[in-house]
């Protein structure tokens, strides 16, 4: 039948956007931008907590991200009471949405009761327990992202990318980790860190990538409610400046990136959402090579469904199985 929502949706497969950056001069930057930090340390710190779980051991679980800022997060592993000491797990790494931090260890149960470690990590200068070295170099307006717009290394996207691309590195270095099994999770922010972190780091094995922000950024900073709100109100103040903020944005945009993903994705996008646009996640999606999957909500917006979190269950088992 060729409902309205039948046009839409065949409207969203179809969408294409171009490249806002060249392919060779953004592999050259993320070459040089990583193997500045291939060997630097991670100086992991461990601290073991109470755990509201039996079976489960929970530690704080500290690292260095982009200039040193020590990154906070928290480290699960569900011991199988007949399990070997040296068992290995897959491994979750999870990201939460812009503002938002890590949480509780509960927010985690459901990974643990399927039997996978969880690495659940704050983001630098948000709402957990993670500051932020970074100085500022200019003005921006409120949140983050907006800090340190006019070049690319050094913006507040480069210190964001930097930190998740080494939670896996100290995720892996876990003696509990199967290294092979390892999945980037999240949603909006999470979602678009997912997507980033696997791009630049071969380690992972599979994304989970729910309603991802940081996707078709310039459409995303002229339309959407998003955190991008924060850089249209800068260029608002700045019209000037229009080409090389978004020419900073384009290291960062997953529609320029998602060439180099190369493990199973699953996605999910919420039609009404006016937050991570479906245009911006299915610009991206279209642009993606590998084995993937996207879950279309006609009828939700900015959210995760529990039909969408079975369907993540039934992903990761298959991948990890």
């Amino acid at each position: 039948m060729n409902h309205a929502i039948t046009r839409r949706g065949r409207e969203l497969q179809q969408y294409t956007a171009e490249p806002t950056i060249d392919a060779a001069q953004l592999d050259a930057f993320w070459d040089s931008a990583l193997q500045a930090y291939e060997n630097q340390p991670l100086a992991i710190e461990r601290e073991r907590q109470e755990s509201p779980f039996p079976n489960v051991t929970i530690d704080k679980l500290t690292y260095k991200g982009y200039d040193d800022t020590p990154i906070h997060g928290w480290f699960m592993v569900p011991h199988a009471p007949d399990a070997a000491q040296t068992s290995k797990y897959p491994t979750i790494v999870t990201f939460p949405g812009y503002t938002d931090d890590r949480g509780y260890p509960e927010r985690y149960a459901q990974w643990l009761l399927l039997g996978y470690a969880v690495f659940a990590v704050d983001v630098r200068g948000q709402g957990g327990e993670t500051g932020n070295y970074m100085p500022e170099q200019s003005g921006s307006v409120k949140g983050w992202v907006s800090s340190n717009l006019l070049v690319p290394e050094g913006s507040y996207y480069h210190a964001l990318t930097i930190d998740v691309v080494r939670a896996v590195d100290a995720a892996a270095a876990q003696p509990e980790v199967d290294a092979a099994k390892i999945a980037t999770v999240g949603g909006s922010q999470g979602g678009g860190l997912a997507l980033i972190s696997a791009a630049l780091n071969p380690q992972v094995s599979a994304i989970i990538a729910d309603i991802p922000n940081m996707c078709h950024m310039d459409f995303g900073v002229l339309n959407s409610g998003s955190s991008l709100t924060e850089v249209a109100q800068h260029l608002k103040r700045y019209p000037d400046r229009l080409e090389a903020i978004l020419h900073t944005l384009a290291h960062y945009d997953m529609l320029n990136l998602a060439p180099r993903i190369k493990v199973p994705v699953l996605m999910s996008v919420g039609w009404k959402d006016g937050v991570c646009l479906p245009e911006t996640i299915y610009a991206v999606y279209n642009r993606i090579t590998s084995e993937k999957v996207i879950y279309d909500y006609p009828f939700s917006g900015h959210e995760v469904s529990e039909y969408q979190n079975r369907e993540r269950i039934a992903f990761l088992r298959k991948r990890f199985s």
